[in-house]
């Protein structure tokens, strides 16, 4: 075949070829465009939720819880003595502490949470006086049963009755923990470093006890689990503790101060912004043995001292016989602690002589019959806890 006619055949071929693809596009692009596929993502939009709920926690409704608070339990021989029913003043003895706190049952059980100091330690042996208190276990047991459930067990006489008697307080305190949380002195550093947070009414809390006076006496080397002395270090490390196992409010006990003066130290208001700026929300205070102010610093509500809630220091002047019992709401709203209806009463320690009649009277029920003059009296005492009438009501 000649070259003319190969060409001829290519050629054809060649527009036979283009035909055939032209022809095959145009086919495509008359067709109706196909309609695209959609991609799912309502799973991925569900996980990206729960990781934003992680990484961001829903925000929870305002939730609250009350707390009342009483000073110190200082049992004096006066006390125990009215106590005692066998009269022999033993520690095999029964005693009757219920019957001194009679009217504190219908104020204790509007609150949540009902907290008093252990002054003088439940140490196991015979009932002792100052300077070294021994005091019997139903002191304990009594106060819990008339409704305290928050309690302090670290101050300047946790030391009287020495390691053995502090052995016999922590052992007897657990007997009652279904019922009574308490803070300040512990079996071991393991016991001591697990920091507790308990729950109330939806609130995660931890409640902390520490003291600066010691009267001298410390815990053995290597057992200074057995009480909390002070320092920030400590607390802070408590607090942070606190924080990372979910505490949303931590109070703290704190017993310092200079006894039988109505003025918090430099080194107590000074402690209490050290306090306030590592987080703690509440400071409860006691060991002057007479009242303080309550106040604020920065967002931290601080009782300076409680004074006694009983003891038998009648000689010792009025103030040592006329305690405090402070009140608050705890507010826990989108993150932030506050606090509302701050409100308190003043009690007096009435007796009939110094080892009979005991009867821890709230001002509320007062009358001349218990106290002569004892309205000028309240207004006296109201002024040193409260100097500008910002907390007022009735508990």
């Amino acid at each position: 075949m000649s070259k003319n006619g190969l060409k001829t055949i290519f050629g054809t071929l060649l527009v036979f070829v283009l035909v055939v693809v032209i022809g095959l596009t145009v086919k495509e692009f008359k067709k109706k465009p196909s309609k695209e596929k959609k991609t799912d993502y309502s799973k991925e939009i569900a996980i990206n939720h729960k990781m934003q709920d992680v990484i961001e926690p829903k925000k929870l409704p305002e939730r609250r819880m009350s707390i009342i608070m009483a000073g110190d339990t200082v049992i004096h021989n006066g006390v125990f003595m009215d106590a005692s029913k066998n009269k022999t003043y033993k520690s095999t003895d029964e005693y009757d502490f219920a019957k001194m706190f009679t009217r504190f049952k219908p104020i204790l059980k509007k609150y949540d949470l009902r907290y008093y100091n252990q002054e003088s330690i439940i140490g196991g042996g015979e009932p002792s006086n100052f300077p070294l208190f021994c005091s019997p276990d139903e002191i304990g047991s009594d106060l819990v049963k008339t409704g305290f459930n928050l309690v302090s067990l670290a101050n300047n006489h946790s030391f009287d009755c020495r390691e053995e008697g502090l052995r016999y307080s922590i052992k007897f305190w657990k007997t009652l923990s279904k019922k009574a949380h308490t803070a300040g002195s512990y079996d071991s550093f393991e016991e001591r470093d697990d920091i507790p947070v308990y729950e109330k009414n939806d609130i995660k809390y931890a409640f902390l006890a520490y003291t600066i006076p010691t009267n001298g006496f410390h815990a053995p080397e290597g057992k200074e689990y057995l009480v909390n002395e002070y320092s920030r270090e400590l607390v802070k490390k408590d607090v942070e503790t606190a924080r990372s196992k979910g505490a949303e409010v931590i109070m703290v006990a704190m017993h310092w101060g200079v006894e039988y003066t109505h003025e918090p130290t430099s080194e107590q208001r000074e402690e209490a912004k050290y306090l306030s700026k590592i987080g703690v929300n509440l400071i409860i205070g006691s060991h002057p043995h007479v009242i303080q102010p309550i106040e604020y610093v920065g967002d931290t509500l601080c009782i300076y001292s409680l004074g006694n809630l009983i003891s038998a220091q009648h000689e010792l002047g009025m103030a040592k016989i006329i305690g405090l019992l402070a009140a608050t709401d705890i507010v826990v709203n989108d993150g932030k602690v506050s606090f509302e209806n701050t409100k308190f009463d003043l009690t007096y320690t009435y007796n009939i002589n110094l080892a009979r009649g005991y009867d821890i009277i709230p001002f509320a029920e007062i009358t001349e019959k218990h106290l002569k003059g004892y309205k000028e009296i309240e207004k006296q005492y109201r002024k040193i806890v409260d100097p500008k009438g910002k907390f007022k009501g009735k508990l």
